[in-house]
């Protein structure tokens, strides 16, 4: 029996365990429901996958940009200063990091891989500053 992996086999599996992880992760960092449903009619096609992604990455992308607002407005300005050195390092680590899943000679899963992870280093970010805002809100 030939146990051997091939690439075809390894992309398959790619895409399931990242569709069933998301139903455990969209909870925890507070993914909207439209995106679950959005994916489970996507059909594992590629396109509409990314749609999905790209949809709930604008709501996340929204959300981020409100908490982060809201934490600008109500910080000192040595904390001000703070944050926005945070935010920025921040972007530049997302870049950097999701860039790298866009594997050129990881075909269409790679592509799904990238997008996912903007989407969730985003949904991420959004819910630790609503912490840290939870945090430094008066009692």
């Amino acid at each position: 029996m030939n146990l051997q992996i091939t690439s075809q086999t390894y992309r398959a599996s790619a895409f399931w365990l990242l569709i069933l992880s998301h139903s455990a992760f969209a909870a925890d960092v507070e993914l909207n429901p439209e995106f679950s449903s959005c994916m489970d009619q996507s059909g594992g096609v590629t396109v509409n996958m990314i749609d999905c992604i790209g949809q709930e990455h604008e709501r996340q992308d929204d959300r981020l940009n409100g908490v982060y607002k809201t934490l600008m407005d109500t910080l000192p300005e040595e904390r001000k200063s703070a944050l926005r050195d945070a935010q920025r390092a921040w972007l530049k680590y997302r870049e950097a990091n999701c860039h790298f899943y866009n594997d050129p000679d990881g075909g269409t899963m790679a592509r799904v891989q990238a997008n996912d992870c903007f989407m969730t280093e985003t949904a991420k970010r959004a819910k630790e500053l609503e912490a840290i805002r939870s945090m430094t809100e008066p009692l």
